[in-house]
């Protein structure tokens, strides 16, 4: 079914309203990978440890060694990003702007150009910055030392939601257009992020092919294949804590699909995803398409409140 459902989901992607109207079955990832050597990364000692239950192994901390523990270049977990009171403030300013359907059971709300990922095509589309509501998120980035630099060029808001079976399917963030940081703002919700590694499945598949152009450049270099095999067969879990902050880099970003799979999501969880330009946009030859981009990124407007009758 390749046409768009009223739910919003297209081909592969699903959610449980349009499975059960259409009696789509879909196989469970989570039964897939629970399949796999399951480990967990432990926020406190910044290590994979054995284990599928995040919180199980977060608790666990004391009990870890680090000398048995898998480290796993390019990943962050900052815990405590937002307050709760700033985390509570942000969602009721975000369901004052209007939500789009999206796939496989979620809600968006998109900020930036229009892209083609396909046939490599940026155009400026209808984007015209961002809420200013949300300034403040993108401020304090200059406050982490990871994120230094990061020019912000497309913000979407995203909601799963769990009694419409809302999830993400595996998948590598696009290296064409988006940069290396991969940003997430976790507003309202405990979740998990999970990564397998990416075995080539075709060429150009998520324009993998141009990273060797910006390779030189990236924060965290790729493992080698050697460096590679030692995950093979495993599947990493990623605790994303309401209120954290997530940032996958250098291998995390490249060498691993991550997703969202729709049993890590127990309650309504809101999150806010930000992308930066390759350095082919930033510094190299397409840097004058990005300008147009730029200039719109440094603009927050008001949201319009109804006007009394």
């Amino acid at each position: 079914m390749n046409t768009i459902r009223p739910c919003g989901c297209k081909g592969v992607r699903t959610c449980l309203g349009c499975e059960k109207d259409f009696q789509i079955t879909k196989p469970s990832l989570q039964e897939q990978f629970q399949q796999l050597d399951a480990w967990t990364y432990c926020v406190h000692c910044e290590l994979l440890q054995p284990g599928w239950d995040t919180s199980k192994v977060q608790k666990d901390h004391e009990n870890h060694k680090k000398d048995e523990g898998l480290p796993l270049p390019g990943i962050l977990v900052q815990e405590g990003f937002l307050s709760e009171k700033e985390g509570s403030q942000l969602i009721a300013d975000l369901d004052a702007l209007p939500w789009d359907i999206s796939q496989s059971g979620r809600r968006k709300q998109n900020f930036g150009p229009k892209t083609n990922f396909k046939k490599r095509k940026l155009q400026l589309g209808s984007f015209a910055g961002y809420p200013r509501t949300t300034e403040y998120i993108q401020r304090r980035f200059e406050e982490v030392s990871l994120l230094r630099g990061f020019q912000t060029i497309e913000q979407c808001s995203l909601e799963y939601e769990p009694t419409k079976g809302a999830s993400i399917d595996p998948h590598v963030d696009d290296c064409w257009i988006w940069g290396e940081r991969v940003v997430t703002v976790n507003c309202l919700g405990d979740a998990v992020l999970t990564l397998t590694p990416y075995e080539v499945q075709q060429a150009g598949k998520y324009n993998l092919d141009l990273v060797s152009h910006y390779e030189k450049e990236l924060m965290s270099p790729l493992l080698t294949e050697d460096q590679l095999a030692k995950y093979e067969r495993k599947v990493l879990r990623i605790p994303m804590p309401n209120l954290s902050l997530i940032v996958l880099y250098g291998p995390a970003r490249y060498q691993f699909e991550h997703s969202v799979l729709r049993e890590d999501v127990q309650e309504r969880r809101v999150c806010i995803a930000y992308r930066e330009f390759t350095p082919m946009y930033i510094s190299g030859d397409d840097i004058q398409k990005g300008d147009p981009v730029r200039e719109k990124s440094q603009i927050f407007w008001e949201i319009k409140k109804p006007t009394a009758v």
